[in-house]
């Protein structure tokens, strides 16, 4: 299957794995680019540049594919060296690098003098726009049922993908909400070139996350994410467990509520311990509305070639029932 997004990032398919806090490690990377797709690691997953310089090393040493970096650039008090970070990856050769967040103008001069290719993530056409004459290789846009921060526009990806495909000029990667091969059939119908999956990765025999947590997503329908952060205007899409029902629950309150009242219950340390073990209630478990179009735990390579199978079907299928009306 080519498309410009597999010229673009040296793939045998136009899939790509998003990149996820704690999630974009090596073992995930490596096991979804070894079957065709663009593996991901998570910068801010690793402690500091020192770190994600060996989980690159690491990775390589278990894949000969292309893989990429993620860069999330979001606003701090006390923001991360993500210059560092950036250094780090190009240093160790990686030339493919995912941003996502506020704009990457301030990283693409230095990417593009290294020949790396950037891919943003955003969640909007006008921040598409954007980030397209600031210079990115190529756009993956999230729609509404994304994971994570899917923006305060609540645009789903039928609408959204379609409206990016007709104002981009570069390559357009769908995301959010994306499980299966009929998803990437329609994604690819409404003009995206790929796609790109986090929650569905999360749910591979690969992943570097606890069991229960894979049979969580795996138990779970598609009306059993939650939104959070609304009243902070930074909403987020999460698994509904005992944490995020009470941070919804505090929202809520008469009088609203600042960040600091709920620092306690969404602290990613805490996070990271759910990821690792196992224990679904004791923090936020990101996830999109995909969790209801997961019906078993695959291995990265079994899943990738099941989808490219599928959308395969679904185009013809589609094609046909299309010629006999």
């Amino acid at each position: 299957m080519k498309t410009r997004v597999t010229e673009l990032l040296g793939t045998r398919y136009p899939i790509v794995q998003g990149g996820m806090q704690w999630v974009g490690r090596a073992e995930l990377a490596s096991a979804v680019s070894n079957a065709g797709g663009l593996g991901i690691l998570t910068a801010l997953t690793q402690p500091d540049p020192e770190a994600l310089a060996a989980e690159i090393r690491r990775c390589r040493n278990m894949t000969d594919k292309p893989f990429g970096v993620n860069l999330t650039i979001l606003p701090s008090t006390a923001p991360p060296p993500y210059e560092e970070y950036l250094d780090a990856a190009l240093e160790m050769g990686v030339r493919i690098i995912e941003t996502a967040g506020r704009s990457p103008k301030e990283f693409i001069e230095k990417a593009k003098a290294a020949d790396a290719k950037i891919v943003h993530k955003c969640t909007a056409v006008r921040h598409a726009l954007s980030a397209e004459r600031a210079g990115v290789d190529a756009i993956s846009i999230d729609g509404f049922e994304a994971a994570g921060h899917p923006g305060e526009d609540d645009i789903g990806g039928l609408v959204l993908f379609a409206a990016a495909a007709r104002a981009v000029k570069v390559p357009l990667i769908a995301s959010g909400g994306i499980g299966s091969g009929r998803g990437m059939a329609a994604a690819l119908m409404l003009g995206a070139e790929g796609v790109n999956m986090g929650t569905r990765f999360c749910a591979t025999k690969e992943a570097p996350i606890h069991d229960e947590i894979k049979h969580a997503l795996l138990r779970s329908g598609e009306t059993e994410t939650i939104l959070i952060f609304r009243t902070l205007r930074n909403t987020g899409r999460v698994l509904k467990n005992a944490i995020s029902e009470e941070v919804v629950s505090i929202e809520r309150r008469p009088g609203g509520c600042q960040f600091e009242d709920l620092r306690h219950l969404v602290a990613g340390t805490r996070g990271r311990l759910a990821l690792t073990e196992g224990n679904v209630n004791e923090g936020l478990v990101w996830a999109s509305q995909a969790i209801g179009l997961i019906e078993d735990i695959p291995t990265c390579a079994e899943l990738i070639e099941r989808m490219i199978a599928d959308c395969r079907q679904a185009m013809t299928e589609g094609l046909r029932a299309f010629e006999a009306g």
